[in-house]
């Protein structure tokens, strides 16, 4: 996210929220599931999907006060239609790490268009994402098709 920041030429203010949201999404990523209950005991759905929300909740607890920064840490693996672009590219950067063992030249080559086409890499992102969990036989949350159809609404007519 920070290469891309300064490719894109973000204001450093903008740029450290950024940046936060990446160090704090994954923050509980392999806490316990007694821990995860702790901090996102309302959370419905998968167990694995709970590492956001409790993170969130924990920055929260611990000063983090900036809606878009919560909202991108906390939504980061569904997504969420109401995000500014903090949540919006922490989606895409989480989903295009590199370290990930799956197609790893196609999320390279969408990683290195993300500066120029945000629109676009996202909404793949968002197919890629939304396709796999169709495949999985997942329960899609509802932030998640809310997301797609905010996506998919707000397409340019061709």
């Amino acid at each position: 996210m920070s290469e891309w920041a300064d490719v894109m030429g973000i204001h450093d203010n903008e740029r450290n929220r950024w940046l936060r949201a990446v160090w704090l999404h994954d923050a509980l990523r392999d806490a316990s599931p007694g821990e995860l209950e702790e901090w996102a005991s309302s959370t419905p759905g998968a167990l694995e999907l709970r590492h956001g929300p409790a993170s969130a909740a924990r920055a929260k607890a611990e000063g983090e006060l900036d809606r878009g920064v919560l909202d991108a840490v906390r939504y980061h693996s569904v997504g969420l239609a109401e995000w500014d672009m903090v949540g919006r590219v922490l989606y895409c950067a989480d989903y295009l790490e590199p370290g990930r063992e799956f197609d790893q030249d196609g999320r390279a080559e969408l990683a290195r268009r993300f500066p120029n086409d945000v629109r676009g890499v996202l909404r793949e992102v968002a197919q890629r994402r939304l396709q796999h969990a169709i495949e999985s036989g997942w329960v899609i949350p509802e932030p998640t098709y809310r997301f797609w159809n905010s996506l998919v609404a707000s397409r340019p007519a061709s």
